[in-house]
């Protein structure tokens, strides 16, 4: 198992969403998050002059999944999360050792 963790522009969440569900990944979670990279905050003009926003809000989607289908979802996420403008985000991917379903007890892949 693959855990997924994209880092994305709040706007591209419901195409995100409809291309992991149309791959049949329907389980994930979403977390607001404020973060910079490469694009180092943005500048803004107000009335009293220009101030600076360091850290810009997005959102973390993570999605757990299996070995098999974890290059067709990063794909996926890619395609739908990109403007070609810089902020378009960032994705991580990290091995899970195990996974287990509280409800039931049931553990491994069987989980996601």
């Amino acid at each position: 198992m693959k855990k997924i963790e994209a880092v994305i522009r709040e706007e591209k969440l419901d195409a995100v969403k409809k291309s992991l569900e149309e791959m049949g990944i329907h389980g994930m979670t979403v977390t607001e998050v404020s973060g910079r990279g490469q694009q180092k905050g943005i500048s803004l003009q107000w009335r009293v002059g220009e101030y600076r926003v360091d850290f810009l809000p997005k959102l973390k989607v993570e999605v757990i999944c299996h070995d098999d289908d974890c290059q067709l979802a990063i794909e996926a996420i890619m395609k739908s999360a990109k403007t070609g403008r810089i902020g378009d985000g960032k994705i991580f991917v990290m091995p899970v050792e195990a996974a287990y379903r509280i409800r039931t007890g049931e553990t491994g892949e069987a989980v996601i």
